[in-house]
């Protein structure tokens, strides 16, 4: 897998599990994973649950696919997750403030060709850390140059730390707003679409599962569907949208979004919309229009049926006196 990036301009993708990495010049090829001190483990990423103020030791193993040597920068960040929920860990340009802090790597190492160098991380939870999860991304890289733009390409995997104490996993929903769609054929209903804003305002990551619902005036029906935002990092917050169909417009429509936390307390966020009948008051008005035209023809036949009936029986008369 190649992952590049433009120094203070991009960010870097770390995949969540070990994969290659290769880059130029020399088609330099490697991956790094999670090991022991004897080697790789199989692993996919780390993941420890420490005490404030207590150290570990971990390993990674670095492996050079190349048929040349090289040399490897390493260094710990701040993960996180995309938009499309990938784990990513901040680019080299920025500074870790959380997780990233905790671990200690040495700077670089080399790797012979066709080689694997094994690589210990020291991880140390501040004592004055807060409960819950502080997600890292560890990475080996190299630098290269296109024209006169610095490029780094790098690989890695997560680390997912936990500081104990209490867990809280908690979300919240926010700015949600709702919008009516009806179809233009009266003999079909709409759609309603909710947009909102999903926070962990917990302190441990969570699947941003729940359930929209969208109920008409007095409760004459509801329609509800579940949602699954994915996954959220503790303070971190996506935007989400939901259609529930089938709705009839009646009048004033009540949506809701409940989102809840595994092990936590589902929240509830409502607003309305309204749902006016455009496409059936149209049809109406369009037969009401038939009906009085209809009726007026009939007047108008039945005035020029009675003229002719009355002028009919005038030269009757006037013949007879004749």
């Amino acid at each position: 897998m190649r992952i590049l990036a433009v120094l203070a301009a991009v960010a870097v993708t770390v995949p969540i599990a070990p994969a290659v990495a290769r880059a130029e010049p020399a088609s330099l090829t490697w991956t790094v994973q999670p090991a022991t001190a004897a080697g790789p483990d199989g692993r996919r990423w780390i993941e420890k649950t420490l005490d404030p103020g207590q150290a570990t030791t971990e390993y990674l193993a670095v492996r050079n696919f190349s048929d040349s040597g090289a040399v490897f920068a390493l260094k710990a960040a701040d993960g996180y997750l995309t938009d499309k929920g990938r784990f990513n860990m901040l680019p080299s340009d920025r500074k870790s403030v959380d997780g990233g802090t905790w671990i200690a790597v040495q700077p670089t190492v080399s790797v012979p060709a066709k080689g694997t160098k094994v690589v210990p991380l020291r991880i140390t939870v501040p004592r004055a850390a807060t409960p819950g999860d502080h997600p890292a991304g560890i990475a080996a890289s190299v630098l290269s140059a296109s024209g006169t733009v610095r490029v780094e390409s790098r690989v890695g995997f997560r680390v997912l730390l936990r500081a104990a104490g209490t867990v809280r996993p908690a979300l919240t929903a926010t700015h949600l707003t709702a919008r009516y769609s009806a179809s233009w054929n009266p003999f079909r209903s709409g759609t309603v679409r909710l947009s909102y804003d999903t926070t962990n305002s917990g302190n441990v990551r969570v699947d941003a599962r729940g359930s929209v619902a969208v109920s008409s005036l007095f409760g004459a029906q509801t329609r509800a569907r579940a949602v699954n935002g994915g996954e959220l990092m503790p303070g971190a917050a996506r935007p989400e949208s939901a259609t529930v169909g089938g709705v009839w417009p009646l009048g004033r429509l009540a949506t809701k979004v409940e989102l809840t936390p595994a092990g936590g307390t589902p929240t509830t966020v409502t607003t309305a919309a309204w749902a006016l009948p455009w496409p059936h008051l149209i049809l109406l008005a369009a037969v009401v229009a038939l009906l009085l035209a209809w009726r007026r023809a009939a007047r108008r036949r039945r005035r020029t049926l009675n003229r002719m009936l009355d002028e009919a029986r005038q030269q009757g008369r006037r013949e007879a006196t004749a």
